[in-house]
């Protein structure tokens, strides 16, 4: 594993989750297209209470957001609202972009989306690390 750099600040009482997981801050982005191909939805796990969010929101693990992967191009502004359907099963929900997070490619599918464990479970993910993700398909809706 790469070693990460830390580029946001502690604050008092709050910690974000920038700087938990090491992420770069965000970056303005280009107006993101539709997709629909394919890719891996994973879950963040535990945070801590308190975190917060590369956009400045208080993370809620129960919420239907997600962190967007910095390695797209567009990556998606935070606000964007993405159709996101699980491939094996159906169930589809939309998710508000409100942070960031670096996933590295695999060689089955690439990984888009990092959803709150609420939102994973409700589109048919099981929250066993063994099985932390799932194949989606992603529409952006605005």
């Amino acid at each position: 594993m790469s070693k990460r750099t830390l580029y946001a600040p502690l604050t008092t009482g709050a910690v974000t989750l920038t700087a938990i997981l090491g992420l770069a801050p965000a970056s303005s982005a280009a107006p993101a297209t539709p997709q629909a191909d394919n890719c891996w939805a994973t879950h963040y796990g535990p945070i801590p209470a308190g975190a917060l969010t590369a956009s400045g929101e208080v993370f809620d693990n129960n919420k239907n957001t997600a962190a967007t992967s910095l390695t797209r191009n567009p990556q998606l502004p935070f606000g964007t609202r993405v159709q996101v359907t699980n491939v094996a099963n159906g169930k589809s929900l939309v998710v508000r972009i409100n942070d960031r997070g670096t996933f590295q490619q695999t060689p089955q599918e690439p990984k888009c989306l990092d959803l709150t464990d609420g939102a994973f479970s409700r589109l048919g993910g099981s929250l066993n690390p063994d099985a932390g993700h799932i194949v989606v398909k992603q529409k952006v809706l605005n």
